[in-house]
């Protein structure tokens, strides 16, 4: 696997920014799709900080949490307008527009690490498409940031393939609704601030929603005590992006700036929540009211299945879609990854 060497070039990116080379100043507002309290807009706005400090306070970045300015859904159209400047969110929000972003942003089944989904992005061809799928709508891609591989809240026992049958779960559009359809829950789209309240309440009975740890410390498992752990399912690609105008106007120290800090903080986030994971899953077993269900590999092997059976339907919902699902899976089978 090739390596993607990020903080070797952090100082020296640093140290370029001087004043003579910025052109001007850019107070920026992104919104994430994180609420305020997640765990993942608490560290993100480590990366707002961080910034500022690589461009000697060049760029400023205010980071909103989700719904502030617009919909979860609304940011892209959002940031295409000028509403906002930028958006820290799931790429698979905007499957809608394009089945191709569903595709590449949780090719459920694909990534058994962070670091294989950051290869891909870095090495394998998908940062140039994803700029190939939002420059149209107005749109830059600076990098790709995921929290993880992803826990499975569920206030049922799961054992397997045969128990998602009928289940109601929150899921967002695109693949990992395709797939979990295909294995016969039905999914709905919540936006994730809605998750609690709508597991507590009954509307649904599982989710898919973020890594153990930021469950754990958001109380999911008080209203959802069957987590899966480690996920089967999901590892989302939550995208940083800007306005394709805005990015444009920026001298390329800048644009440099920003790319590497977007790495770093990813391998921040994931190395980070993957620690905690580790103590929040060993609390979550102490507790008699919490049963942490682990999947037989035979049971995960018959998701997968059922996932590249869908990555196969996909490619044909676009011309986008087919270029990421050739991407992909070519990446795949160069690295051993896909038979």
């Amino acid at each position: 696997m090739r390596l993607i060497a990020t903080l070797a070039t952090t100082t020296a990116l640093a140290g370029a920014l001087t004043t003579a080379a910025v052109a001007q100043d850019y107070s920026l507002r992104f919104q994430s799709s994180d609420p305020a309290g997640n765990a993942n807009f608490i560290l993100q706005q480590e990366w707002a900080k961080d910034v500022a400090e690589r461009t000697d306070g060049a760029v400023e970045v205010e980071l909103l949490p989700v719904e502030t300015i617009v919909a979860h859904s609304e940011t892209q159209d959002a940031v295409a307008a000028g509403i906002i400047d930028g958006h820290f969110t799931d790429t698979s929000y905007f499957a809608g527009r394009d089945p191709a972003f569903g595709l590449i942003a949780n090719p459920v089944g694909a990534w058994s690490s962070p670091q294989q989904m950051f290869d891909f992005m870095e090495n394998g061809g998908g940062k140039e498409l994803m700029n190939e799928m939002l420059e149209p709508y107005g749109l830059h891609f600076i990098g790709a940031t995921t929290p993880g591989l992803e826990s499975f809240l569920s206030k049922v026992p799961l054992e397997g393939v045969e128990d998602l049958e009928g289940l109601k779960m929150r899921a967002p559009e695109g693949m990992v609704q395709n797939v979990f359809a295909a294995a016969g829950a039905t999914p709905v789209n919540l936006p994730g601030s809605e998750v609690f309240t709508s597991l507590d309440k009954g509307v649904i009975d599982a989710a898919d929603y973020s890594v153990f740890s930021t469950n754990h410390q958001q109380g999911m498992h008080d209203v959802a005590t069957h987590p899966v752990y480690p996920g089967f399912h999901s590892m989302p690609l939550v995208e940083v992006s800007i306005n394709k105008d805005t990015w444009d106007s920026m001298p390329a120290e800048i644009q440099e700036a920003l790319e590497a800090s977007v790495l770093d903080w990813a391998q921040m986030q994931v190395e980070t929540l993957s620690e905690r994971d580790e103590a929040a899953v060993e609390e979550a077993e102490a507790n008699p009211e919490i049963t942490v269900h682990n999947w037989p590999e035979e049971e995960r092997a018959r998701f997968r299945s059922i996932a590249q059976t869908e990555w196969e339907k996909a490619a044909d919902a676009s011309e986008n879609s087919k270029k990421v699902y050739e991407t992909l899976t070519s990446y795949l089978r160069d690295e051993g990854l896909m038979d």
